[in-house]
């Protein structure tokens, strides 16, 4: 038979999912592993896509989404950032999060084009790239600056070929948060060079020691920016995959081309949960971010009491500890955590090189099993002879 594609052939396969193949041989374990609230999605949601359903409703959507969810996405943004967009030509909803940021990249990018991402960044973005024709450059941040991008980095990696950047801020996996000031002079270098800018936001909601700053909503940002966002994180929707992407209308054209195509629509029960979600889901999100707060404090404070150094994270649900002090790799960290003690927690470098020396652990779990969580990996360091180091 004749070859299959190159690129997805030497494209590896997520770095995760090993480790989830191995939960499955294993009782008893902890998961500090998945991007995903432990909350159940709020009553209000579910009830409105439950009516919807009773109703009838399960026909397709228009491409771009039905119009009211689309009004309220922009009427949101306005409210919370003071930016907005045409709901019938800037706003398209999409199957998550990830069809947004698949369909962005096949919507601008030619052969050859250059993303600059800056890492430890989400394992999707690089293949994504790739599978659009496009070539990835990393531009590497560090832990003692707290994974915070800096725009000289950027600005020395950019060539003839350089082609958009990608922001994701609050950042998985690290947590980190980028100012005002900083985002601002990223813009301003993407102007100055031509540059599209791709802003994931999908943590937006998950800040805790200040407000979120949205991309689009920064001078001379608006009109190269595609903003990416979803009701994922802050509603507790991983499962209804809904996602929207938001841009300059000849931008979202092309974007729903592909759309079209591929996927038709986004599920209409899904869209109209997000719907509910917009308009009376507030104070769910506040309590589960109030809470996420609390879990934020308590477990980064044990990784450090541990001697497992950790900054505390400023968004998103994940602490990034160093392990190097243990003198094992991410990986075996990783692993004899899990065949040791039952706690699942991902390995920092497959978030990118500047991952290495570190692992992910979502907190968006219990308050009890982050508790039991850090009391084996306690007993897990005090075997290895770091505890408390």
């Amino acid at each position: 038979m004749k070859s299959l594609s190159q690129i997805v052939q030497n494209t590896p396969a997520s770095g995760i999912r090993r480790f989830f193949d191995l939960v499955a041989e294993l009782d008893d374990v902890i998961s500090l592993g998945v991007g995903e609230p432990d909350y159940v999605t709020p009553w209000r949601i579910r009830e409105a896509a439950i009516y919807s359903l009773e109703k009838g409703r399960t026909t397709y959507t228009s491409n771009y989404g039905l119009l009211e969810l689309r009004e309220a996405i922009v009427a949101k943004h306005i409210e919370r950032y003071g930016t907005g967009w045409n709901p019938r030509t800037e706003v398209l909803v999409t199957v998550g999060v990830s069809e947004a940021l698949d369909t962005a990249f096949r919507a601008i990018l030619n052969p050859g084009d250059e993303v600059l991402i800056p890492e430890p960044c989400y394992v999707s973005y690089a293949p994504c790239v790739l599978f659009a024709g496009g070539v990835p450059v990393p531009v590497p941040t560090r832990a003692s600056d707290g994974f915070v991008t800096h725009p000289e980095a950027i600005a020395e990696r950019i060539t003839e070929k350089t082609k958009a950047i990608l922001l994701s801020y609050p950042t998985n996996p690290t947590g980190a948060v980028m100012s005002r000031e900083g985002l601002q002079r990223v813009v301003d270098i993407a102007v100055a060079n031509d540059l599209y800018i791709l802003s994931d936001e999908i943590y937006d909601r998950l800040c805790y020691d200040s407000e979120h700053v949205s991309v689009p909503a920064l001078q001379g940002a608006k009109e190269r920016t595609i903003l990416l966002n979803g009701f994922s994180k802050a509603y507790a929707m991983t499962g209804w995959r809904i996602g929207y992407a938001c841009a300059p209308a000849p931008i979202i054209e092309m974007m729903m081309k592909i759309h079209q195509y591929t996927m038709l629509c986004a599920p209409i029960t899904a869209q109209i949960a997000a719907i509910e979600a917009l308009k009376n889901a507030e104070q769910d999100t506040a309590e589960m971010v109030a809470d996420y707060d609390r879990r934020r404090r308590l477990f980064v404070k044990g990784l450090n009491d541990l001697g497992l150094e950790c900054r505390l994270p400023g968004g998103a649900f994940y602490a990034f500890p160093s392990i190097e002090k243990t003198g094992l790799t991410s990986e075996e960290f990783a692993e004899r955590l899990l065949r040791e003690e039952r706690v699942l927690v991902v390995p920092g470098d497959v978030f990118g090189d500047g991952g290495i020396g570190h692992v992910r652990c979502c907190y968006a779990t219990a308050t009890s099993k982050l508790t039991e969580a850090l009391e084996r990996m306690g007993r897990f360091l005090e075997r290895l002879g770091t505890m408390g180091e």
